[in-house]
């Protein structure tokens, strides 16, 4: 197999998969291309969608790679999607999930105690969305269940690992907010102390 027959094979595979395709998941469909070569390959397309100013390309996230469109077509793909309905978190499930992601692993009742209030319910849909998983348990009286992200999670927030979050100090749940790139974030304690608000920051 040339490298110009592999790529095509890659180009297909990340084509026809609606999730991102680990360069080892890769290497075992094609079987005789050793796995730098497939990473050599895969960027050489990207590169290539890059210089032919192409409506898609290729990003890496959650430890993949995933053929996604250029964020300039979005109105005309929200246009034709706009008969579906998009998957939405309520602001409940997005400071639990903010917490659980920046304190992992940690407990149902650590999560409680941070928020003040019951989670059962909330808990319960971010397991269905597999957003978060179950990781372990404490060496604790009823050896309660340690939960943590999963790979779903960054794909949800188009992050390629956990080191992608942006850094935080200390949070409360009124801190936590969605940016306006979908990237959880808390405004510095010192800037909110200047302007007399305790309202999180919007960044990029």
């Amino acid at each position: 197999m040339t490298n110009e027959e592999a790529k095509k094979i890659i180009e297909a595979l990340l084509f026809a998969s609606d999730r991102p395709v680990g360069v080892d998941e890769i290497t075992a469909v094609l079987e005789d291309v050793d796995s730098r070569v497939v990473r050599e390959l895969v960027y050489e397309l990207k590169a290539e969608y890059e210089s032919q100013q192409r409506s898609f390309g290729i990003t890496e996230v959650a430890g993949g790679f995933q053929l996604v469109s250029d964020t300039y077509y979005a109105p005309w793909i929200k246009k034709l999607l706009t008969s579906e309905k998009a998957q939405r978190l309520s602001m409940p499930s997005l400071e639990t999930l903010a917490i659980i992601a920046y304190k992992q692993p940690l407990t149902r009742s650590d999560i409680e105690i941070i928020r003040g209030v019951n989670i059962d319910g909330v808990i319960e849909n971010l397991l269905e969305k597999n957003l978060i998983k179950t990781h372990g348990r404490k060496e604790a009286p009823g050896r309660p269940f340690f939960y943590a992200t999963t790979e779903e999670f960054l794909v949800y927030f188009g992050l390629r690992s956990l080191q992608d979050l942006p850094p935080l100090k200390e949070f409360t749940e009124k801190d936590i907010e969605l940016g306006d790139k979908g990237v959880i974030v808390q405004k510095p304690q010192e800037e909110a102390a200047k302007d007399g608000t305790n309202e999180p920051a919007k960044t990029d």
